[in-house]
């Protein structure tokens, strides 16, 4: 499909070593001038619903700079372009928690918020777990709550759990699981 925008200028307004920043001057589908800001993310948004065999899953709790508040999420990490983002996802999986996983399904792709950002991402349920031990980045200070899934997705709709990923992965995680 033909796009109705027309773009006459593309210029890059900030960049640093995961997003860039693009201005544009546009004609509009209406006709009208217009602009658009969009947000380029250099890695992929990558996420894991670890379960297991009690139908248990495990949510990373941290603080989150730009939001200045606390947030429960699914593992989740940053994938560089043109790297597996099945490789991202179990090194997250790994690193954030200590578990690792024999089996692997993908089970949803996204855009994680269209209007201003080409951000994709790839959500993952992960079974036949095998604990060890969790090795967070420096920049992490992560709490580890392992909880039932319903448990989970009870925080989705109380408002405990804000993050895109986490909730589109866990609700879909969910109805996978009912199948």
């Amino acid at each position: 499909m033909n796009s109705p925008w027309t773009t006459h200028s593309i210029r890059k307004a900030y960049e640093n070593p995961w997003i860039e920043v693009t201005h544009h001057e546009v004609t509009t589908p209406g006709g009208s001038p217009g602009i658009y800001g969009k947000v380029h993310f250099k890695n992929i948004a990558v996420g894991v619903v670890p379960i297991d065999a009690e139908g248990n899953t495990w949510l990373v709790g941290q603080y989150r700079y730009v939001l200045d508040q606390y947030s429960w999420e699914i593992p989740e990490g940053g994938c560089p372009v043109g790297t597996d983002p099945l490789d991202t996802a179990k090194r997250e999986l790994k690193e954030e928690t200590g578990l690792m996983a024999h089996s692997w399904e993908q089970i949803q792709y996204m855009h994680l918020s269209n209007s201003v950002t080409d951000e994709e991402g790839y959500a993952y349920i992960a079974r036949d777990l095998e604990f060890g031990e969790a090795q967070p980045e420096d920049t992490e200070e992560l709490k580890i709550r392992k909880l039932p899934l319903q448990e989970a997705v009870e925080m989705i709709h109380n408002g405990q759990i804000t993050d895109a990923l986490s909730i589109i992965a866990l609700l879909k995680a969910a109805q996978v699981l009912r199948r």
